[in-house]
């Protein structure tokens, strides 16, 4: 199947050459005729399979081809997203989806000064790609008008709800015009999400292009046990040894982040993070740092986990496993995109046990794990085994023990062709069960 196939004009056709677009992905090719025919859509597809094009190309079709000139402060076309990197990101990619065609376009989100946002938006635009809070304000201070509003996207909706974005999005939406075409794309859909999209969307086109809460093929995802506080050495270890090229790192807290960044300039590792408590100019520096290749590794929080297209991302580590189980898939999502592959591997101690029941629990497999030699774990992490609703607490090994493992593990199938095979030694681990309704009872991590 072709974009041309697709019903897309010569226009929008001839940019997707220039940018090297030659196939449709799946959630493009089921998507993109329902939204031009005027549809409402809920559509889940994993991260990197191209969701932004799947809704973008139709609605700037539409916006060419229907309506008239937006006027002053109007806004022809919204697109909601829950984070100021994943607007920049969207914005950027209508821009270039448009190049020389005659639409008008902006994006607001908080951080910055909103006095040239509100400027922008006097002339009026067709698209404006906005985070919740800062389009209240913006509304509130008359900067934008909805009368004109033929199209609302939202984009990632769940992680919008999982930022305490509810009271903004009602307020939001008991102003916008009830007829319209709206459209919810996202990665994952929860109980809550399904239920906004129940209230929001009529007679909507329901896509699922691949399983819920998977990540994609060209994905080689396994852990590493090791001890919390071997967890900067590993990781320093992993860069030298396998000659890692740009790595993406997540962590869980602001405070880590920082602290992971010093401790990686200190070791002579170019390096840079991006959290919720650095300015908006400091957080896009470094993104921009990054995708040209200034530094090596970009420490992130979970502030980084959607929307960041960065171009042949071999590696993302997660250096402490999300609180929330789908962030997990999100995160890994960063590598492996417009099917070319990446590893992603999870450095996992035993305290971050209950962490990593509810990732395989949530994506119904068990993570491959292995031991790296020099840094092998004194405190097991146990074997989980899914649906089964029993508890073993973690076993701590003694280290005049360590040396009498059983059993060698190649490494060599699931590492990128730029690491060194190795054999592991690895001692079995006490299997743990993965509860399906049941909660689990407290391993023997220590209090946080």
């Amino acid at each position: 199947m072709s974009f041309a196939s697709l019903g897309l004009m010569p226009a929008l056709l001839g940019n997707l050459q220039r940018l090297n677009y030659q196939q449709p992905t799946a959630v493009q090719q089921k998507a993109i005729a329902p939204i031009l025919a005027g549809k409402d859509v809920l559509a889940a597809a994993q991260t990197g399979t191209g969701k932004t094009a799947a809704f973008t190309l139709p609605v700037l079709q539409l916006l060419l081809t229907q309506g008239g000139k937006v006027t002053s402060n109007g806004v022809r076309t919204l697109v909601l997203v829950p984070t100021r990197e994943l607007a920049e990101q969207v914005h950027e990619s209508i821009r270039s989806y448009l190049d020389e065609l005659p639409l008008r376009t902006a994006v607001a989100y908080g951080g910055v000064s909103i006095n040239p946002q509100m400027m922008q938006l006097r002339r009026g635009v067709d698209v404006l790609v906005a985070t919740p809070g800062r389009l209240l304000d913006l509304y509130q201070q008359n900067a934008v008008r909805f009368h004109q509003m033929q199209i609302l996207v939202l984009d990632e909706a769940d992680r919008m709800l999982d930022l305490g974005f509810a009271e903004e999005l009602n307020a939001l939406f008991s102003v916008m015009p009830n007829k319209r075409q709206t459209l919810l794309f996202s990665a994952t859909f929860s109980g809550p999400i399904r239920t906004l999209a129940g209230n929001l969307l009529r007679d909507p086109i329901r896509i699922d292009v691949t399983p819920k809460h998977s990540a994609a093929e060209t994905v080689k995802q396994y852990l590493l046990v090791v001890d919390k506080h071997n967890k900067t050495e590993l990781l320093l270890h992993l860069l030298s040894s396998r000659k890692w090229g740009q790595v993406l790192v997540f962590v869980r807290t602001r405070k880590g982040a920082e602290s992971l960044h010093k401790k990686l300039m200190a070791a002579q590792v170019t390096a840079d993070a991006i959290h919720g408590d650095k300015t908006q100019p400091a957080r896009l520096r470094a993104l921009q740092d990054f995708k040209k290749g200034r530094i090596q590794v970009l420490v992130a929080t979970d502030v980084a986990a959607r929307g960041l297209d960065i171009e042949q991302l071999p590696h993302v580590v997660n250096f402490d496993l999300p609180t929330v189980a789908q962030d997990y898939v999100h995160r890994i999502g960063r590598t492996g995109r417009a099917g070319l592959s990446g590893e992603a591997i999870s450095l996992v101690s035993a305290d971050e046990i209950e962490k990593l029941i509810a990732i395989e629990e949530l994506m119904g497999i068990n993570l491959q794990r292995f031991d790296e030699p020099d840094f092998y774990a004194e405190h097991r992490l146990p074997e989980t085994i899914l649906g089964v609703g029993s508890i073993k607490k973690p076993k701590k090994l003694k280290k005049n023990k360590v040396a009498a493992v059983a059993g060698q593990i190649h490494l060599g199938d699931i590492l990128s062709a730029e690491s060194q095979p190795r054999v592991v030694a690895v001692r079995p681990a006490p299997r743990l069960a993965v509860p399906g309704r049941h909660k689990p009872k407290p391993s023997n991590a220590k209090p946080r």
